[in-house]
């Protein structure tokens, strides 16, 4: 279902900026998604053509999933974000809020918890292509 919630929030962002920049029909939207959402693309571009309105009826919806880079605030190390290394249930929880990933993970290098997420966080619109 969370899938479902960001494809509304989607639509109903580029219904806004469709409107606000006079575009008859929205052409192409870009999506990136960061990989800490951990969003399935598939169920998400499904809910997408589901939800299209009129103005988005011919649109055509591509993604991208951005890695997660994390990098310690102890020691500077820098690593990725590796969703194999995870319980089902904390993969969940993370899914659901990605704030909490760092309850579950730690440093590899130094083991602290005190990281700062450098990218692949998020869910933004990279370009929306439309005819006026």
């Amino acid at each position: 279902m969370h899938e479902w919630a960001l494809a509304e929030a989607v639509i109903s962002t580029v219904s806004q900026i469709a409107e606000k920049e006079g575009f008859k029909q929205i052409i192409e939207v870009k999506i990136k998604v960061g990989e800490l959402q951990q969003v399935e693309l598939e169920i998400l571009e499904y809910a997408l053509s589901q939800l299209k309105t009129e103005k988005l009826e011919k649109t055509k919806f591509t993604m991208e999933k951005t890695k997660a880079k994390l990098k310690c605030r102890v020691c500077n190390h820098e690593w990725f974000f590796n969703r194999k290394k995870l319980s089902e249930k904390t993969a969940e929880a993370i899914h659901f809020v990605p704030e909490i990933v760092h309850t579950y993970i730690q440093c590899p290098k130094c083991g602290s918890p005190d990281f700062d997420i450098q990218e692949g966080r998020g869910v933004w619109l990279e370009s929306i292509k439309g005819v006026k």
